[in-house]
């Protein structure tokens, strides 16, 4: 009876702790099976907030980009907009100058071809006027600063700019000096215009038939022209406060008038040039003035080019500062994306 106890309490207490064995066996799978399963969850939930996280990254990544991209599009065109609209009027302007230009040369063809006919025209008017001035000097050096002033127009020179007309000055003594006319050049230098000489002894030359009269009447033309160089030579108008050669124009608007003179006198030239003097009629004057107002052309040409250059060099330099910006951005964005790629791999 008591060895049955014994055996059946040994059979009882094996059981109790087969039981409880299998329980802690079952146990243990369990709760690594739970620990395996939660790992497994925390695994798949990381990889599902990088892939979202990543998706949202290239998202913004994305969207900062195209605005990126648009800004630069939009500050490209606010530089070189306006150096193409630049540059479009610089080559309108350059073809309308030379459009001018040829103009210009055919106007200056066509005044060269109808040079003698309007020489003869003005010296049958010049002949007129001097049967009609009757020795008014004044009257007579009114008309040739007259016929100095329709040049200057003619060729296209403006007062105040191309010339100026009895411009006043204050000599050495500290008397008032007007020269007639100053023609000014691209350069700053002057040019002296002087327009009074005297035709009354030609005048009276055509209007006498004694043939003693007309020999005496011609000396006295020849006289009154050299007179005049000598006049506008103690002027001493190359000591003004001009930048101008040394040299003076002496402008005789009766052509005829001068080729009188220089078949009776052939040395008046040569003695103008000894006083600093040139002497010229209404073709060299136009000549003259006709290459001055082409030099006024060139310079105004020229300004407008360097205008243009120097406006277009200041946006490249501007476009050039652009785009190093945008490289250094550019830097910056690989820099950010190689940063956030290492950060994503820890």
């Amino acid at each position: 009876m008591d060895v049955f106890l014994i055996l059946l309490g040994l059979v009882i207490l094996c059981g109790v702790a087969y039981i409880v064995f299998k329980l802690s066996n079952n146990s243990n799978i369990s709760l690594e099976e739970s620990h395996e399963k939660k790992s497994e969850e925390l695994k798949q939930m990381k990889n599902i907030l990088s892939l979202e996280f990543k998706n949202l990254s290239n998202e913004i990544f994305e969207e900062k980009s195209k605005k990126f991209s648009s800004n630069n599009k939009e500050t490209i065109s606010t530089i070189l907009d306006p150096l193409k609209e630049r540059i479009q009027n610089f080559e309108n302007k350059v073809e309308k100058s030379n459009q001018a230009n040829s103009e210009w040369n055919g106007r200056l063809q066509e005044q060269i071809k109808s040079l003698k006919e309007l020489n003869l025209q003005m010296s049958k008017e010049a002949e007129n006027l001097t049967h009609a001035l009757k020795g008014d000097s004044k009257t007579q050096g009114n008309w040739g600063e007259l016929q100095v002033e329709n040049i200057l127009k003619k060729v296209g020179l403006k007062e105040g700019v191309g010339y100026d007309k009895e411009k006043n000055f204050k000599n050495e003594d500290d008397d008032n000096q007007r020269p007639d006319y100053i023609v000014n050049l691209p350069d700053g230098k002057n040019i002296i215009i002087d327009s009074k000489v005297s035709l009354t002894a030609y005048a009276n030359y055509f209007n006498t038939k004694n043939s003693d009269e007309k020999k005496n009447l011609l000396k006295d033309h020849v006289k009154s022209v050299n007179n005049h160089i000598k006049s506008l030579s103690e002027k001493n108008y190359q000591n003004l406060e001009l930048n101008q050669p040394d040299y003076i124009l002496m402008f005789i608007a009766n052509e005829p008038a001068l080729g009188l003179a220089l078949i009776e006198d052939s040395q008046i030239y040569d003695k103008a040039l000894e006083n600093n003097i040139i002497i010229v009629s209404t073709s060299t004057l136009l000549a003259t003035l006709s290459t001055v107002a082409f030099m006024w052309k060139q310079d105004n040409q020229n300004k407008h080019a360097l205008e243009i250059a120097r406006q277009a060099g200041a946006l490249y330099d501007k476009f050039c500062s652009f785009s190093d910006e945008l490289i250094k951005i550019g830097s910056n964005i690989d820099s950010t994306k190689k940063t956030y790629s290492d950060a994503m791999k820890k």
